[in-house]
């Protein structure tokens, strides 16, 4: 007999954690989701919108090898992912098994520390996040089956509709618009090159600072003949001369947008990639959870970090690091981080190898002093027209790197705030003193749009507009393109046809494709975990706005109920060998309630 049965979610986790827990416990998976919506109907309905779970396929056969283990357990725990999902997922195994005193369990990372201090602080479910799950679930089956059918009878051909796909393919279409109707403008500058200084120097630049020269309104210098006049300058006179110091912060550890952002820009793996790899690293024991919106390290990984550092002799800030997470972050996680700070390389594939050593780094950087830069900036005048041209030269001489002696600025998307100044050898001089100039050059530029998205920007802007959650990032991209409403071109997502037909159908129509009703509603169902919100009136508002909306879109397009308003389906089959079966007729969307149909 079994003692104790320990039910987690992934089988790829089993032998790992089987090993640490040993003889006495018996570990089992249940592959994700047990149960869900029904296929072929809605499975939520008014008044109190309680979703109609039912066993999936795979879902019926775990179920019944679950229930034989139950039978000979004396203890069962459920360990599924720390997130909304997994405590979903625990919540359908309680209530599938019948389980009356399940304990539930969560870990950040399968280690023997981890999952053994798990055990010794059992919970029960908190319903608060399952219902928030089960709110996500319901408001996507809305949209998804109250909407696709209408837009494609209005369409003329079968399109779906999502609460967050739709928005996400709106981004990538608007995006593509913005460029193709782009003119761009030409407009001008000048950058002078000056002698060296006591051969101290040389080859140090100055830019023409164009503001001042500038028309009412203008924000850009058109006049080229002026421009050309002043890279004829030639002598000037020291007005400024600054000098100042720099810092740049190390970025904060990854959560799951991060990552997916810096594994494309350093690694150039796709989110969805990112995310296969980062989950075997996890259940390797490599890694922590990878689905998380915190920046933060938790006391004992920071302490464990430090030291590592201290003993290898790495410039330690003087405090141990924190960052503020995000607006509409979700979960209390921490930041993606390796479970053990010595080990240099994990992973069985030199993909995976790769992506560790990126979160490595950028975990144990995340302590590390700030880079500090020497910033020298000069500035220049030449009377020209009657009109002071005032030139300035601005560089930086690196005095400490600090935490860049391990990341790559380019690995680290979210550091905006780092210094920019370009690496221009600027002298010491004084003002009032001469300065010439040995060659002036005319620069012709000219105005660009914003650049297409690529996966890794397209999940920075969601994450941004509070579209989506960590758990999501990949799927959507993954939705839009298997649908074939985005298509890739030279690593840029790109809209097809029958995106654009998509976006253009349901904008002005329906409130879920707007970004800030859909940043709205991931608030509502955040605020449902937190328990500050009640499920059933956040779903009820949802689904009569949307039936309201539905109602006019039908009206619009002419397929609308004649008996209650709601938009007609067309309901086809195609008639079996024998020539029964098929059907084809107009139905009300609202059936069982109205049962209006017309026929074809």
């Amino acid at each position: 007999m079994c003692a104790k049965l320990l039910i987690l979610e992934s089988p790829g986790k089993v032998k790992k954690v089987q090993e640490i827990l040993g003889s006495g416990w018996k570990v089992a998976a249940s592959v994700g989701h047990v149960r869900d919506l029904p296929v072929k109907k809605m499975g939520v309905a008014a008044p109190d919108f309680k979703p109609q779970y039912v066993p999936t396929d795979r879902g019926k056969e775990v179920l019944a090898r679950l229930a034989g283990m139950v039978k000979n357990a004396d203890a069962v725990y459920l360990a599924t992912d720390p997130d909304r999902e997994g405590e979903a997922i625990a919540w359908h195994l309680q209530d599938a098994l019948k389980l009356k005193d399940a304990k539930r369990v969560t870990y950040a990372e399968i280690t023997e520390k981890a999952i053994k201090a798990a055990l010794d602080a059992p919970r029960s479910i908190n319903m608060a996040l399952v219902a928030a799950q089960g709110g996500r679930r319901v408001l996507d089956r809305f949209c998804g089956y109250m909407v696709s059918g209408p837009l494609s009878n209005a369409a003329g051909e079968k399109l779906s509709a999502g609460r967050v796909q739709s928005p996400a393919v709106r981004l990538v279409v608007e995006r593509e618009r913005e460029i193709k109707d782009f003119r761009s403008t030409t407009h001008y500058g000048v950058e002078l090159t000056f002698e060296s200084v006591d051969n101290i120097t040389d080859g140090w630049k100055a830019a023409w600072q164009v503001k001042p020269w500038l028309a009412e309104g203008q924000e850009y210098l058109l006049d080229k003949t002026l421009a050309e006049k002043v890279s004829s300058v030639r002598s000037l006179d020291v007005i400024d001369c600054q000098e100042s110091e720099s810092r740049a912060a190390p970025p904060a550890p990854f959560t799951t947008s991060s990552l997916q952002q810096a594994a494309s820009n350093a690694l150039k793996f796709t989110p969805k990639r990112t995310m296969e790899l980062a989950q075997k690293l996890y259940e390797g024991g490599h890694i922590t959870y990878m689905r998380t919106d915190s920046p933060n390290l938790s006391q004992d990984a920071v302490e464990a970090f430090r030291a590592y550092c201290e003993n290898q002799g790495w410039p330690l800030a003087e405090k141990p690091r924190a960052w503020k997470s995000k607006e509409g972050a979700q979960e209390a996680h921490e930041a993606i981080r390796p479970t053990h700070a010595e080990v240099e390389e994990a992973g069985e594939t030199a993909d995976e190898k790769a992506l560790y050593r990126l979160i490595r780094l950028r975990s144990l950087a995340s302590q590390l002093e700030d880079a500090v830069y020497a910033v020298r900036t000069l500035q220049l005048g030449a009377e020209l027209d009657g009109q002071q041209a005032v030139f300035e030269a601005k560089g930086r001489t690196l005095l400490s790197s600090g935490w860049k002696i391990l990341v790559k600025a380019d690995q680290a998307e979210d550091t905006e705030d780092a210094p920019q100044e370009p690496e221009n050898p600027v002298p010491a001089m004084k003002p009032g003193t001469k300065a010439t100039a040995l060659s002036g050059a005319l620069l012709t530029k000219k105005t660009k749009p914003a650049p297409r998205f690529t996966e890794a920007s397209l999940v920075r802007e969601l994450e941004k507009r509070g579209i989506g959650r960590p758990s999501t990032y990949a799927a959507i991209i993954d939705t839009i393109a298997s649908r074939g409403y985005v298509k890739t071109e030279k690593r840029f997502l790109v809209p097809t046809p029958l995106g654009e037909k998509v976006v253009d159908a349901l904008s002005g129509n329906f409130s879920f494709v707007e970004y800030e009703f859909t940043r709205t509603m991931e608030q509502s169902l955040d605020d449902i975990a937190e328990g500050k919100a009640d499920y059933r009136s956040v779903i009820a508002a949802a689904h009569a706005r949307l039936e309201t909306e539905l109602a006019a879109f039908a009206k619009a397009t002419g397929k609308a109920c004649p008996k209650c308003g709601k938009p007609m389906v067309h309901r086809f089959k195609k008639p079996g060998k024998d020539g029964k079966g098929g059907y084809d007729f107009w139905g009300c969307s609202g059936w069982p309630e109205c049962k209006e149909s017309l026929k074809k």
